[in-house]
């Protein structure tokens, strides 16, 4: 991921020498378990501990020979473990019964834990400001939108209550993703522990903090990575829902709230007045990134036989891309929000803009209950005022009126559709941040 969109904490997780040091990690911890074996001797354990990540220069160097990133590594980790004089080499005890993948997969499993975690945190956050400044506009109504047109009254609390119970059900489809792609295989080749004992994997991974894939082939199963992208890409779909939501109560014509404009921010190279919801869309586009991780991870789950590694190339781009963009997505989905300024005046202007066409359901149920008139000729006669009031621009009460409706004035006010609106605000505040 390019540095723009790329938050510090979760870009550390990612460098070239947090890799390298968390295979060291592996390595030593799987050293350990082969010494409680009896396998490896204390001093030579001593000594592998005390090697050091070699540098990502160093291991590009050798690989430029070996064309393999885990031979490479290996040797480079071996030129930093000291050798006694007149003894073996301690470094021979590293990677002992290994395959590659036990290294890799491992690994990774640690690292997609802790990556997984900052974004859960950066979700959580962003499930608090969405319950607190629901909180703070559940009174202010505004027009409902359906298919873009003005509907029924709302609040915009309650727009707000909705994204946070969609961020919500998104964290907890990625803390069970967390749970499935957070684990190791330490089984050797083809999974079968020919040349390891499984003590070695149940004590790396237990100190790792994973899990132990029950049968691995080699390779720790990718359905588990596709689980984890495409619960990542769900929550950025849920994201993406908040900022197009922004973007539309940004418009001009609209402009019932907008995202946070800092001092000294500029909208347009060309037009000094333009507040453009540049964050909103940002978070837009991401989520289409989000979508394309998550449809490639889903490619990588078919391997041939006990594996094959068609899945790495991808894997190097989309898991640390998607985790990083999603990270920096909810972080700026929680500025929006944060920052973002309500204009509850403007939402009042926008509901009497139709002149009280909002009350037509109202008025139509009015008809059935207090007329008796059958539904559809309730609604063939609601419509018809309602239409004269959309060509016309009078006020819905007066073509009523016209038609011989003599409705009262307090059947037109937004509040009505309210009566029951405890109930989701109930649903809210039960809701853990």
């Amino acid at each position: 991921m390019i540095p723009r969109y790329t938050l510090p904490e979760m870009g550390a997780l990612w460098t070239d020498e947090a890799k390298l040091a968390t295979w060291v990690e592996v390595e030593v911890l799987a050293c350990e378990a082969h010494h409680e074996l009896g396998v490896v001797p204390a001093d030579d354990l001593a000594a592998i501990r005390s090697g050091e990540a070699p540098s990502p220069e160093r291991v590009a160097e050798i690989e430029e020979e070996t064309n393999h990133d885990v031979i490479a590594f290996l040797s480079a980790f071996a030129e930093t473990i000291p050798v006694p004089e007149d003894a073996q080499h301690p470094s021979r005890w590293v990677h002992y019964g290994m395959t590659s993948s036990d290294l890799l997969d491992t690994a990774l499993g640690a690292t997609l834990g802790r990556a997984t975690d900052l974004v859960l945190a950066e979700a959580d956050g962003l499930v608090e400001v969405l319950k607190r400044r629901a909180v703070e506009h559940w009174d202010d109504v505004c027009a409902g939108r359906t298919h873009g047109v003005q509907a029924e009254p709302t609040t915009f609390g309650h727009k707000l209550a909705q994204f946070a119970f969609a961020v919500d059900r998104g964290r907890t489809r990625l803390r069970a993703a967390r749970e499935a792609v957070a684990v190791g295989s330490i089984s050797g080749a083809v999974g079968t522990y020919s040349n390891i004992d499984p003590f070695v994997e149940r004590y790396v991974c237990d100190r790792l903090g994973i899990g132990v894939e029950p049968v691995a082939t080699q390779v720790v199963a990718r359905d588990r990575h596709a689980e984890l992208l495409s619960a990542l890409a769900v929550l950025g779909a849920s994201v993406e829902q908040l900022g197009t939501e922004v973007r539309h109560l940004q418009r001009t014509e609209v402009r019932e709230a907008e995202e946070p404009f800092r001092e000294g921010q500029k909208g347009s190279s060309a037009m000094p007045h333009k507040r453009n919801p540049i964050m909103s869309e940002r978070m837009c586009g991401l989520a289409r990134l989000l979508r394309s991780a998550a449809l490639a991870a889903m490619e990588d789950v078919a391997l041939w036989h006990e594996r094959d590694i068609s899945h790495s190339s991808t894997e190097r781009v989309i898991l640390p891309d998607a985790l990083i963009a999603a990270h920096y997505q909810l972080r700026i989905a929680t500025r929006v929000v944060d920052g973002m300024r309500v204009f509850p005046d403007r939402m009042r202007e926008n509901l009497d803009a139709t002149g009280g066409l909002l009350a037509s359901s109202q008025v139509l149920l009015t008809l059935i209950e207090d007329k008796g008139l059958s539904r559809d000729e309730a609604y063939e006669t609601v419509q018809t005022a309602a239409m004269r009031t959309w060509h016309t621009g009078r006020p819905f009460r007066e073509t009523l009126a016209e038609i011989g409706l003599d409705v009262p004035e307090e059947a037109f006010a937004p509040e009505r559709f309210l009566a029951r609106h405890h109930v989701v605000r109930e649903r809210l505040d039960a809701l853990e941040p």
